[in-house]
């Protein structure tokens, strides 16, 4: 899952990546208003984390030109401004959670991770494919009830995709959505590691290709064999 940092405190901007980096997230970092303004309307994220005391655009302004731009991902606001007025300007501005500093970074990793099983459609806080179980607060997998192994990409890549069951996920929407802006692997990374992930579960049922279209995670156990594999 990728993930905005809008923060114009360089120090706190980097442990809010390293936090979120550490839990699984794949993380971009804006530091001004303007900067995040534009990256929010351009590119594709799974939910932001918004100051509102930004240089060049306050945080509030940010947040309404995303919504304005039909942005619709989750966004958590933090920031200094602990009075009511403020907490409902971020509400009325779009904002889906609030948060005040100073805050715990397992805190931020635990809200962010509320929002986005909320916009999933899940109300469980562990979401299931067949034998596989992926535990959001935790961010722990498990198959037949055993911890599944993972790499830090496979992790992600897993991850967004048991956030959005029996969708065919292109190869462009699975990457946009796992690297960093800074990172552009190619489709062939991406089949690699689709395929370590497909042996690593022995169920083939449960990750299908879907040739000429991406791939599919199926939520349902008796799900039918995959029409193709790799």
């Amino acid at each position: 899952m990728r993930i905005l940092v809008v923060e114009d405190d360089k120090t706190l901007a980097a442990q809010l990546r390293d936090a979120l980096e550490r839990a699984g997230f794949s993380v971009d970092v804006e530091h001004d208003g303007q900067a995040a303004a534009f990256a929010g309307s351009t590119e594709q994220y799974d939910a932001a984390v918004l100051d509102l005391g930004l240089p060049l655009l306050d945080g509030l302004s940010v947040l309404r030109e995303w919504r304005e731009a039909g942005q619709q991902w989750p966004v958590l606001i933090l920031t200094a401004r602990n009075r009511w007025s403020d907490k409902l300007a971020g509400f009325n501005a779009g904002a889906d959670d609030y948060l005040t500093k100073p805050f715990i970074l397992d805190e931020v990793v635990l809200r962010l991770r509320a929002m986005l099983r909320r916009v999933s459609g899940s109300a469980n806080t562990v979401l299931e494919a067949g034998p596989l179980e992926y535990d959001v607060t935790a961010g722990r997998f498990r198959l037949h009830g055993q911890p599944l192994t993972l790499t830090a990409q496979e992790h992600k890549i897993l991850a967004y995709m048991m956030h959005h069951p029996n969708r065919v996920l292109s190869r462009a929407e699975i990457s946009e959505h796992v690297y960093a802006r800074d990172l552009d692997p190619d489709s062939n990374t991406l089949d690699v590691l689709i395929g370590r992930i497909r042996r690593k579960l022995g169920q083939p049922q449960l990750l299908v290709t879907e040739r000429g279209q991406g791939f599919r995670m199926c939520s349902d156990a008796a799900a039918p064999p995959a029409r193709t594999t790799q």
